[in-house]
């Protein structure tokens, strides 16, 4: 597994306000999971692009 990208006290927090909903412990690796995919996808974006810098253009949009 990948180092966890999250902070599991905000997440939780933000389910329960949001959702009024538990988070199972299984939930930040997932999130965390996704996050390295999208971060890795930036990299290759900005360095396609011919730069060293990842900008927000660069992180595939979800359609959320």
């Amino acid at each position: 597994m990948a180092e966890v990208l999250v902070v599991a006290s905000k997440i939780k927090k933000l389910i329960k306000e949001k959702g009024d909903c538990n988070t199972s412990s299984s939930t930040m690796e997932a999130l965390s999971e996704r996050l390295h995919k999208l971060i890795e996808k930036g990299i290759e974006n900005a360095k396609a692009d011919g730069r060293k810098t990842v900008m927000d253009r660069d992180i595939p949009n979800l359609g959320i």
